[in-house]
């Protein structure tokens, strides 16, 4: 029997998102997959901003920008004639606070490519062909078996997708429902006759096609209505049938289809489990929560359920933290995964309704709230204002301490330039953020004093203001206000906000943990 400090079941984005930040942690920690090859197949295809900024932190956002590309306009047709064209993303250009604007078109198996590069600089690879057949719980760990082996694990984390074995063996099941709506064919091919400039799209009463390049390759990834036998049930997606739906749907003469090299069927499901964790043993990603795909959130949302769950496991393994602190894992993100399938639902019904009207297409489900920029956990025993405890819930509440600006506890940290006062070399305090530990930020001079004692091995405190971090331009100031103790948590948000003088609020929350 060999052991490990985390089990982590699936090699998939949130798999390996996890396994990254817990590798950086200094966890011990292994990655099994029943699949006995790396997918090749793109699926999801597109990371947020907010899913770009985890990336960020764990060092790998120059190699996923390098290889995907922004602002591909939709391009809509009626045969051969082009009927509307836009960028839903449009206008959205970096600022101080947000570096990344827009998502990025990249296909899955690229993302997941980058992140197993970046685990094997910890030393970790993925265990392909590696089949979890049970586990068992017990006091101080969990047993699994994989494949003939056993492994004993401290915690296990079933990121094995809408079919897992780890929910299952937990006895929990997808809760909702499966909407009426036609299945869609989905597959990976290279065409002759489409530039790779735009996402064409065609959507007729006869049906739906639509053709998305994927950068860094000839492929492009095609979205179709099924084609249908006699009784009318969906037939198998081959590349002879997407070929046909092509010629039936588009009508374009002189555009071919070749080299299928991954095909699937897609149906719409709206289903989550009702818990996060039993014991020693988590759930994450499409483990936990099925929806439709209409705003591209599902990958994103995996990824985002590992890096809330990472750096929790981190701190408890590493003895900084009682276990107390994993059960604010489900009480952060189960009613993250709650708004996922509400939002995802009413973006489908807007890209239903847009494509029975010319010019419509999917870039009808575009929001600000498919960025995730905005999500924030303010109902968490982990988010504490402290410089007005009696500050009514976020987010519309009235100002609070002398704070009328800047975020509240809860809330995505945002990014801001600033300069050393003594070397005048340029930062950020997204450069400040990375890494595996909380930041404490003192706003003004007046925190000077609370930041003297305020580095342990887990925090690091910066000053913003004289003899500290220059603000030249005051981004910081606008970003977050002023006068007032920020400890940022290790996912980027903002854990606590305090008058400069309550040091004593931070060192009390840290050991709250």
């Amino acid at each position: 029997m060999t052991q490990t400090d985390v089990l982590v079941v699936g090699a998939g984005p949130t798999g390996l998102t996890l396994a990254c930040d817990l590798a950086r942690r200094g966890v011990a920690v292994r990655v099994v997959d029943r699949a006995r090859d790396h997918p090749a197949g793109s699926r999801g295809k597109g990371l947020s901003p907010r899913s770009l900024e985890v990336f960020d932190d764990l060092g790998v956002i120059g190699r996923l920008l390098a290889t995907g590309v922004t602002h591909l306009p939709h391009r809509k047709y009626r045969g051969a004639e082009v009927v509307a064209e836009i960028d839903p993303e449009a206008g959205r250009v970096p600022t101080p606070d947000v570096p990344y604007p827009t998502g990025l078109l990249v296909p899955q198996w690229r993302v997941e490519q980058i992140l197993r590069e970046r685990l094997a600089d910890f030393g970790v690879a993925v265990e392909l062909g590696a089949e979890l057949r049970r586990f068992s719980q017990h006091a101080d760990g969990v047993t699994a078996t994989v494949g003939e082996a056993q492994i004993r694990a401290r915690y296990l984390v079933g990121c094995d997708g809408g079919r897992s074995t780890v929910r299952k063996g937990l006895g929990l099941s997808l809760r909702g429902h499966t909407p009426d709506v036609q299945l869609m064919a989905v597959g990976d091919v290279e065409v002759d006759g489409l530039g790779r400039d735009a996402w064409h799209q065609w959507f007729t009463g006869d049906g739906a096609i639509m053709l998305c390049p994927l950068p860094g390759t000839d492929a492009f990834q095609v979205q179709a209505s099924h084609e249908v036998d006699r009784d009318g049930s969906p037939l198998e997606p081959t590349l002879e049938r997407f070929q046909q739906t092509f010629d039936r749907v588009a009508g374009v003469p002189g555009v071919r289809l070749h080299s299928l090299t991954w095909r699937s069927s897609y149906r719409v499901n709206v289903r989550m489990v009702d818990q996060l964790r039993v014991g020693r043993v988590f759930l994450a990603g499409d483990a936990a929560h099925v929806h439709p795909i209409a705003g591209g959130l599902g990958m994103n949302t995996g990824i985002q359920d590992a890096y809330n769950l990472g750096w929790k496991l981190g701190l408890v393994l590493g003895g900084a933290a009682t276990s107390g602190l994993l059960d604010t894992y489900e009480e952060e993100r189960l009613p993250i995964a709650g708004w996922l399938l509400d939002i995802t639902s009413k973006a489908l019904d807007a890209v239903l309704a847009a494509i029975r009207e010319t010019g419509g297409g999917v870039d009808a489900a575009a929001s600000r709230d498919l960025t995730q920029l905005m999500l924030a956990y303010p109902w968490s025993r982990l988010s504490r204002d402290a410089a007005r405890p009696d500050a009514d819930d976020h987010p519309g509440g009235p100002a609070f301490g002398g704070r009328p600006t800047g975020p509240r506890a809860g809330d995505r940290a945002p990014d801001a330039p600033l300069r050393d006062a003594v070397t005048g070399s340029p930062t950020r305090l997204f450069d400040l953020y990375r890494g595996p530990h909380f930041t404490l930020l003192g706003l003004g001079e007046r925190c000077a004093a609370a930041l003297g004692d305020g580095e342990s091995d887990i925090v690091k405190p910066y000053l913003v203001g004289p003899g500290g971090l220059l603000d030249d331009e005051g981004h910081a100031a606008r970003a977050y206000g002023g006068d007032a103790l920020v400890l940022v948590r290790p996912d980027g948000h903002i854990g606590l906000v305090a008058d400069p003088a309550d040091a004593g609020s931070v060192a009390g929350y840290l050991r709250s943990l």
